[in-house]
Parts: structure tokens; C-alpha cells; sequence
């Protein structure tokens, strides 16, 4: 998993309410395309026109939002199924932090476990730093993990609460399996005291 420490870049305000995983990346595609197949295809009813070509009106398809590595979205953003394959689209997009008001519960986690970090700011910060974006197109903004703060190009930092566990995670580039190996020593050595105290419960 790729670390992440901090992310400096256009913030691009795709402000809509209750964004779900199907509008991230429909269904259909998770059957065949890889993870890394996948840019292609996220916001597909909201990117293309009818026939396929690229539609204008769509934030993501204009300079400088396409690519852009921070996305500020609106309440419930990730709502619906649990396909992680809509956090896997947004990160071949170029997408590394989601800021919003709150998110699905099942897409929140999934962000964390593929080294993208998720900032809940109350609605009103996201919308200020969404004006921000808007009327000066393309200003960096900063999300930094170490310091827990999202910097917006004027004005305070934001600071934001994340689990100590999960922050560690990002910052060294470690799933929670990869957290828990971490720990094998500690384990192994728990393992074996426990057999001595209590071997009926171990196979031969």
C-alpha cells in the first residue's frame, strides 16, 4: 500500500449529496476490469454522453479538476453497496483524499485499507473550502497527515480527528494486516505461552 503522508494539490468540488458506490464505479465493470483497469469507468453515467463521448459539464472532465488529487464532495459521500472497487476507481483517477461532511460506513474503512485518507470537516468548512475552489480554479489545498490539518490556500487550518491506528497505518503504508504482522514477534511469543498453559486447545 502506497504511504501517505501529505497530499498538496486542486481540490476539486464535486459538492453532491449522497454519492453512491454504483455512481462511482457501476457494478458491471468490477467483473471485467482489474483494480488498476478501473479509471476509465469511474462517474461513468456522469462523465460521458450518450455516445460515449466525454461530457463537458462534468467537473472531473475539466481543467484543472481532471486529476486533480483531493475531491471535496457532499454529505453520505460512498453510501450504498460495499464494493471497494469504488475506492479503487477514484484512486486510478488520481484521487488520494476525499474531504466531506460524512461518508458510507463501508467505503470509509475500504479508503483507509487502499493508503487513501477520508477527512470528515463540518459541512460548512467543506463548503467554504468548495468557494475556494471555485472562484480560484485550481489553488493547492493540502491535506497532512502528520499534522492532521487541511490547509486550504487561504484562511486557518482545518484540523481533523482520524484513529491513531488507522493514521499509522497510511503513514507507514500498512493495511491492517500488514499493522498486525508488525506485531508477529508479540504474537508468537503469546501463542507459545498459551499452548504451555493451555495445550488441549492447540492441534498437534
Amino acid at each position: 500500500m502506497d504511504p501517505f503522508t501529505s497530499v498538496t494539490g486542486p481540490a476539486a468540488p464535486l459538492m453532491a449529496q449522497n454519492v453512491d458506490t454504483d455512481v462511482i464505479i457501476p457494478i458491471r465493470r468490477l467483473s471485467d476490469y482489474g483494480r488498476d483497469e478501473l479509471g476509465p469507468y469511474a462517474f461513468e453515467s456522469w462523465r460521458y454522453l450518450p455516445d460515449g463521448a466525454e461530457n463537458p459539464e462534468f467537473l472531473l472532465n475539466q481543467e484543472p479538476w481532471s486529476g486533480a488529487p483531493i475531491l471535496l464532495a457532499g454529505p453520505n459521500f460512498g453510501c450504498g453497496s460495499s464494493r471497494e472497487g469504488a475506492v479503487w476507481a477514484l484512486k486510478c483517477l488520481g484521487v488520494r483524499s476525499v474531504i466531506a461532511p460524512s461518508f458510507g460506513g463501508i467505503f470509509f474503512n475500504n479508503m483507509f485499507q487502499n493508503g487513501m485518507l477520508p477527512v470528515v470537516l463540518p459541512a460548512e468548512t467543506v463548503e467554504q473550502f468548495a468557494e475556494i475552489s471555485r472562484t480560484e480554479p485550481g489553488v493547492p489545498f493540502t491535506v497532512d497527515l502528520e499534522r492532521k490539518v487541511a490547509v486550504p490556500p487561504n484562511g486557518a487550518p482545518a484540523p481533523f480527528e482520524v484513529d491513531e491506528m488507522r493514521r499509522q497505518g497510511l503513514l507507514q503504508g500498512l493495511d491492517d494486516l500488514g499493522l498486525t504482522l508488525k506485531r508477529e514477534t508479540e504474537i508468537a511469543a503469546f501463542q507459545s505461552a498459551d499452548a504451555e498453559r493451555r495445550p488441549w486447545i492447540y492441534l498437534p
